[in-house]
């Protein structure tokens, strides 16, 4: 069987990051938002009532990712890194980072997702003082709405026309003619 790498397919343009080792593991995170109120309690055990908010996105946790250049002498940082970097900038005019799909192989593990946090270290130089191996401590993903086409996730501009347009006085008039 063949080795296939894991890794970040790009779904919005940007570059793909490819992993240069595969990932020991996948750490997996959801979580249910719930508030619970002090006062409101069961009949008849006493626990305090939950309220369930929200579904939060899910989390996949990717730690010891190892990047070596040493052999071929290339700097770790310019090959690899700087491309982990840049997905968590917001970078080309876009007002979000890039979204990717995580696939390792025939599995897609998250259809649409964006890198949330990455930390990583630099582990080896050569004299000269250029890293040649670096360690991602810890790379966060977290599940995102595919983007539209064309479409940014920001809200719209308004132009100078709404902006003149737009108050206090047009406002109420609106709210009259609504009732």
């Amino acid at each position: 069987m063949e080795l296939v790498k894991a890794e970040l397919k790009c779904i919005d343009g940007g570059s793909d990051i490819k992993f240069m080792f595969n990932p020991s593991q996948l750490a997996f995170e959801g979580e249910v938002e719930t508030s619970e109120n002090p006062g409101a309690r069961t009949q008849k055990q006493g626990k305090p009532k939950v309220s369930f908010s929200n579904i939060k996105a899910y989390k996949i946790t990717i730690n010891n990712i190892l990047f070596d250049t040493y052999e071929e002498g290339d700097n770790v940082v310019k090959k690899y890194i700087d491309n982990l970097k840049k997905a968590v900038e917001f970078s080309s005019g876009k007002e979000r980072p890039p979204v990717y799909r995580f696939m390792w192989g025939e599995q897609m593990y998250m259809k649409c997702c964006f890198i949330e946090k990455l930390n990583y270290k630099l582990t080896m130089f050569l004299p000269n003082g250029t890293p040649v191996r670096a360690v991602i401590d810890s790379l966060t993903l977290k599940e995102a709405d595919e983007p539209k086409p064309n479409q940014s996730v920001a809200a719209p501009k308004a132009s100078n026309k709404v902006r003149q347009t737009d108050n206090m006085k047009s406002r109420s008039k609106n709210n009259r003619r609504i009732r």
